[in-house]
């Protein structure tokens, strides 16, 4: 009997209608699904020499630890996309109160009553973010204590995460594109998401 991957199969994400309406959200999805191969792949990597993934529905100990997570333009504008137009309105409603009252330095404002509220438009940070052999304690980043247990992201998929995202800055020839990858453009535009002032999209979500 085969054994079952702990990582799933990775899948673009699909909203036909919103793509059609928003050429920028394809570069996102194309973004994320190119991670998540990479991700799959490192993951499979480490299983085959004998790591098993702690990463687990249910475990949130790097939302709450983690207050240094990068978040760029594009993947700003896909969450208040979501959180606008496709999260459902009952979450919505209980998402907004966090996001309004969110502090610097707190837990990921997403994370909504132990999970993440936004799963299918995660940042890049959290989709590379995996740890092997056992979750993390309260309090703990791995990366710090422990980094060779995380999953050190396949950089060929990873550079091609960055790539997808290009277009939505205006940089869409092969030589816009190689010269961005050699000056690592889409890294320096980066903030701080938890220093990000959500209330700004509290006060876009209507009950």
């Amino acid at each position: 009997m085969t054994k079952k991957a702990a990582y799933g199969k990775p899948q673009r994400l699909k909203f036909p209608a919103a793509e059609a309406e928003n050429k920028w959200l394809g570069y996102a999805f194309d973004a994320y699904y190119r991670a998540d191969v990479g991700v799959a792949k490192g993951i499979q990597q480490e299983e085959r020499n004998g790591h098993k993934l702690a990463c687990a529905k249910g475990c949130s100990n790097c939302c709450k630890s983690h207050t240094t997570i990068p978040i760029f333009p594009l993947e700003l504008l896909g969450l208040y996309w979501y959180v606008t137009k496709i999260m459902p309105a009952e979450t919505r409603t209980r998402l907004k109160p966090q996001l309004a009252n969110h502090v610097a330095g707190q837990p990921c404002p997403f994370l909504l009553e132990g999970a993440c509220s936004v799963h299918p438009m995660r940042p890049l940070a959290c989709r590379h973010f995996n740890v092997f052999g056992k979750t993390c304690v309260e309090g703990e980043d791995a990366f710090y204590t422990r980094r060779e247990d995380v999953l050190t992201p396949l950089k060929v998929h990873q550079d091609a995460a960055y790539e997808a995202m290009l277009p939505f800055h205006g940089m869409v020839t092969p030589e816009q594109k190689q010269a961005a990858m050699q000056h690592g453009y889409v890294q320096q535009q980066a903030r701080v998401l938890q220093e990000i002032d959500w209330a700004h999209l509290a006060a876009r979500i209507t009950e």
